[in-house]
């Protein structure tokens, strides 16, 4: 029987998966090959939960596969490098997979492209990652969109791909040659202390079902309260493809249509929303590659961020800063492997205009401690905050880390969970522990300055100097 390759990346499952849907269809043998990079795999940017959430992933894929007559193939190496010698090995007349549009994705799989066509395989790759690519969200003169409602207008009238059917038979050979998937650890990774996520398809739809059953309806309201389940958790699927947009956005179609009043309705919306500003991202990082190393806008390449704060971006990623708010989403983070988007916000603006510090040491840090680390949305939204990309948040905008904790998390619930050394801590002095009394510190076994730190920075001091910063670049002072 001829064999075609379905060659996995970002798509860890079965159902709903473009590529595997088309080389299934071909009436072929179809071998699932994924292949160890050790250019991403070993990185220090990407090393740490977020590998072993993905290889744990792959163990679930592989699992499953021989429920549709499958096997995974794994090997090890450059693809551009391990591909042409496969697919002579096995005899491959054709190889499929899914688009992936960053700039390293964008050159391997161009590399690869061109290597086994000019051996004669047949090579076709997918749209998948996305509903739409850039070239479809455009406007009636023909250029993209730069703002996001203006984008998410044209992306909602757009008729959405339809959910692909599951392949019932795959009859890959038994007879080649696999690699056993590695360990984290192998790689100078290990897992989170407390995944906010289990790995896998069967986990990535039981999660799903749970939102759109439980949460979807109430999401507006309750997203941005960190205390509460009220956002999706979808973030890490999504990321390593164990679920597909197509049938997250399906799901909340679906529950569109039987929502039974406006704000419920709203609220469905407002999450199809955000559907829509990871692909505004994505369309960004595809037609702008420059983003994924500097500012959209040049401009703010001169922006003379602080070099010698080694000390104090160490405090943040530790969650040692002396706010409560700042601390404790870094800490889910560290614990976890994952941050609420409102916390997100948050350090984000923290890192960037309180303690004056690069974006890309913020978006670095992300990279290497949460599941969902992806450059798109990752990128998109340092540079939304630190004021620097397409649809950013204005560079006055700077979120004060004390009133944004009384406002999403007046009770402290969420900084009580995460930061443990204020658990006892009365509610007036949670946001601002650094103003109990010295009785009341030792009543409750807080000490500042011991037991939790005082505030590393003044924040009325330097948003007056983030102010100032930005201000000499755009020629304000």
């Amino acid at each position: 029987m001829s064999v075609v390759i379905w060659w996995i990346r970002r798509d860890l499952r079965l159902a709903d998966n473009s590529a595997l849907y088309a080389a299934a269809q071909s009436g072929n043998a179809v071998i699932p090959l994924y292949i160890i990079d050790p250019v991403l795999i070993d990185s220090d940017r990407y090393r740490g939960p977020r590998v072993a959430f993905m290889l744990a992933g792959l163990e679930a894929l592989a699992a499953s596969l021989p429920n549709v007559g499958g096997r995974l193939i794994v090997r090890h190496g450059r693809p551009a490098d391990v591909l042409p010698n496969f697919a002579r090995e096995v005899g491959a007349q054709a190889l499929h997979f899914n688009r992936d549009y960053s700039p390293y994705a964008t050159a391997r799989d161009t590399a690869v492209t061109t290597a086994l066509q000019a051996q004669g395989v047949r090579v076709t790759s997918y749209k998948d990652l996305v509903l739409h690519e850039a070239d479809e969200v455009i406007s009636k003169g023909g250029k993209p969109y730069n703002v996001y409602t203006p984008f998410r207008n044209v992306w909602e009238t757009l008729p959405k791909p339809a959910v692909l059917p599951m392949p019932s038979a795959l009859d890959t050979p038994r007879d080649i040659r696999s690699d056993a998937i590695p360990k984290p650890e192998d790689h100078g990774s290990a897992p989170a202390a407390h995944p906010i996520a289990e790995a896998g398809e069967a986990a990535a739809r039981e999660r799903l079902d749970t939102f759109i059953a439980a949460i979807i309806e109430e999401y507006k309201e309750e997203r941005n309260i960190p205390a509460k389940d009220g956002s999706s958790r979808l973030s890490p699927y999504l990321r390593w493809g164990m679920l597909s947009p197509r049938t997250v956005y399906d799901a909340a179609a679906a529950a569109l249509e039987r929502a039974r009043t406006p704000a419920h309705r709203d609220s469905v919306r407002a999450w199809i929303n955000e559907v829509a500003w990871r692909e505004f991202f994505y369309q960004v990082l595809a037609r702008n590659p420059h983003v994924a190393t500097s500012a959209f806008k040049p401009l703010y390449d001169t922006l003379t961020w602080e070099r010698e704060r080694s000390e104090q971006l160490a405090a943040w990623t530790a969650g040692q800063t002396g706010y409560p708010i700042v601390d404790a989403g870094m800490r889910q983070m560290h614990e976890t492997g994952w941050m609420h988007n409102r916390l997100r916000l948050i350090v984000s603006s923290f890192l960037c205009k309180d303690l004056l510090i690069d974006y890309r040491e913020g978006e670095r840090v992300f990279m290497q401690h949460l599941l969902d680390g992806d450059l798109a949305s990752n990128n998109g939204g340092w540079q939304w905050s630190a004021g620097t990309g397409t649809d950013s948040a204005p560079y006055f905008r700077i979120f004060n880390p004390t009133s944004q904790g009384q406002r999403f998390d007046p009770g402290g619930e969420y900084i009580r969970q995460y930061v443990p050394e204020l658990r006892n801590v009365p509610t007036e002095y949670i946001h601002e522990p650094h103003r109990m009394p010295d009785a009341v510190q030792r009543e409750v076994g807080c000490i500042i300055g011991t037991d939790y730190p005082a505030p590393i920075v003044d924040h009325a001091e330097q948003r007056k100097r983030a102010l100032a910063m930005y201000g000499r670049v755009r020629g304000e002072d």
